[in-house]
């Protein structure tokens, strides 16, 4: 029997390449000092990728599952993703040096803040691939890589919070239908940080202002690459760094948006949310996006399997199902109206008009409900 292959094994190590390219922007200035070039990056990602989702269409390949054990012991995978946490270090430091040194008009400086969150979005879903790994090196890589744009309290509150609360009304990181993105950041954010303290609190069984504090942790990195940075630049460095965080946290915001919008567990008769299973989630295939965020939007196996590497997650074919790459969704989510007349029949089709198995937003139940009738309760 041949062994098997993986055909997009050497295609990953270029995702190195990604956070790079948002660089393209800056480094374009430096050499003909031309602004507009700035947005370079920008247009690349919110235009061309989503492009490039649609025309190329979706992957559905799945390795066999008796190649997988094998395929999540190759270290390969996972030395890719390690190299990534310098390279984003090494790129957002570069940025703010950028921004801090160069006589940017106000629309460049705008334009350096998205990509540079953007980058620090990367960020986010690489602690994301690091922090549901039981290795001690890879768990204090995700720390790490978290600490750039103030989110490392993300390592507790995905894993240990929304991980348990996935798909149900308790849960601040599963967007309910007829909420609009802007309506869900305004809970998530918040709501997101406040979790993880209570879980450390809990955890610690005392008082949370400890060492042992996962959420304090990878802060203090924060604090520390923040101060280094307002004492080598200036403190108005300060401004740049709080602006690209707020864009690559609210990267992360957009994710948990599309990934399980509307979408409910049922309770059972123990009084508790059914298992995770794959229909609990938005699942896309769409290639380019799915080569650059490591197989994230295979987020149905993901929910269902969560120690499962990116390398190995699967494609369902029975699932809800997005019609683009989370880049396309993203610019999608910004206007409301034109996300709802999308996603709205997707969502009663994936759950077969069943009501019950919707998460509304609190206020809107009744006027969804007369809007779709189709809907039973």
């Amino acid at each position: 029997m041949t062994p098997y292959r993986d055909p997009k094994r050497y295609s990953w190590i270029l995702s190195l390449l990604v956070p790079a390219s948002l660089l393209l922007g800056p480094l374009n200035y430096l050499l003909d000092g031309v602004s507009w070039r700035l947005w370079v990056p920008v247009a690349i990602t919110y235009l061309l990728i989503p492009a490039l989702d649609a025309l190329l269409g979706e992957d559905r390949h799945n390795p066999p599952e008796e190649a997988v054990a094998a395929l999540e012991a190759d270290r390969y995978y996972r030395y890719i993703t390690y190299a990534l946490v310098p390279v984003m270090w090494a790129g957002i430091i570069f940025c703010a040096w950028f921004v801090s040194t160069q006589p940017l008009p106000l629309h460049g400086v705008f334009a350096v803040v998205i990509s540079t969150g953007m980058m620090g979005g990367f960020c986010i879903n690489v602690g994301h691939e690091l922090g549901h790994k039981r290795t001690v090196l890879e768990q204090t890589l995700a720390k790490l890589v978290l600490a750039p744009t103030c989110y490392g309290h993300f390592y507790v509150e995905h894993n240990r919070g929304h991980h348990r609360d996935v798909a149900t009304p308790a849960d601040p990181a599963s967007a309910r239908m007829g909420e609009s993105i802007y309506r869900f950041a305004l809970r998530e954010m918040p709501g997101a940080w406040w979790r993880a303290w209570m879980l450390e609190k809990q955890r610690l069984g005392g008082s949370p202002w400890s060492w042992r504090n996962e959420v304090l942790q990878p802060l203090a990195l924060t604090v520390a690459l923040w101060t280094a940075l307002a004492l080598w630049l200036g403190p108005q460095v300060l401004w740049f760094m709080l602006a690209m965080s707020f864009w690559a946290n609210f990267q992360l915001t957009c994710a948990n948006y599309i990934e399980h919008y509307g979408l409910l567990r049922r309770i059972g008769e123990n009084g508790k949310p059914e298992p995770c299973r794959p229909h609990h989630s938005w699942n896309s295939n769409h290639r380019v996006t799915n080569w650059m965020l490591f197989h994230l939007q295979r987020h149905s196996d993901h929910h269902a399997h969560a120690s499962r590497r990116y390398q190995s997650l699967r494609h369902f074919a029975d699932v809800p199902s997005l019609p683009n790459g989370y880049f396309g969704m993203f610019l999608l989510a910004y206007f409301p109206p034109l996300f709802f007349r999308v996603m709205d029949p997707r969502l009663l089709k994936a759950v077969g008009n069943d009501g019950e198995r919707i998460n509304f937003q609190p206020g809107e139940q009744a006027k969804l409900m007369s809007r779709y009738p189709q809907l039973s309760s």
